[in-house]
């Protein structure tokens, strides 16, 4: 599993200070990849994205239920997002990640995403108004490319029924 450096993380937090110094726009938002969709994750929500470690099945549960990952002594319910969302089951490939659900949530919850599209400012997007409303979603984006971009609502997710009920 890659870690960054302490030198690397000390150097990206500098560069941040600097940035809210100068008045700059700090991204707020993770980008991820997922069922063939973009979208964005509020950095308060998420806790990190890793790597994709070893993760144990575990019988008698739903198909995008993945099962069990140990993560420094932690263990984190791992649910296949495309699969939640009722798309094809994510492949795991070298860019597919694990998003960790943010420590104060306490849900011990990851969810396994196609990749990480990196941080994003809210500047270069434009709300879509008149999108059909969706679990889990607290709002729909466009960017100046004319991709679209849904904003994950974790708090939502993790409180969903159907998210909580992995039980065949």
């Amino acid at each position: 599993m890659a870690r960054a450096s302490l030198r690397e993380y000390q150097l990206a937090l500098s560069e941040r200070l600097q940035s809210a110094a100068a008045g700059t726009r700090v991204p707020t938002k993770l980008g991820l990849r997922a069922g063939g969709e973009a979208w964005l994750v509020d950095l308060k929500e998420a806790g990190e994205v890793i790597p994709v470690p070893a993760i144990s099945p575990v019988p008698l549960a739903r198909a995008w239920f993945k099962g069990v990952a140990n993560v420094r002594g932690n263990l984190y319910s791992v649910s296949d997002f495309a699969g939640l969302l009722g798309q094809p089951a994510t492949p795991l490939t070298d860019h597919t990640r694990l998003l960790l659900v943010a420590e104060r949530f306490r849900a011990g919850a990851a969810l396994l995403v196609e990749g990480s599209l990196g941080l994003r400012t809210a500047d270069g997007l434009k709300l879509r108004t008149g999108e059909a409303p969706q679990r889990w979603v607290r709002a729909h984006y466009e960017d100046g490319d004319g991709n679209v971009w849904k904003e994950l609502d974790i708090a939502a997710l993790i409180q969903d029924e159907a998210f909580l009920e992995v039980s065949i």
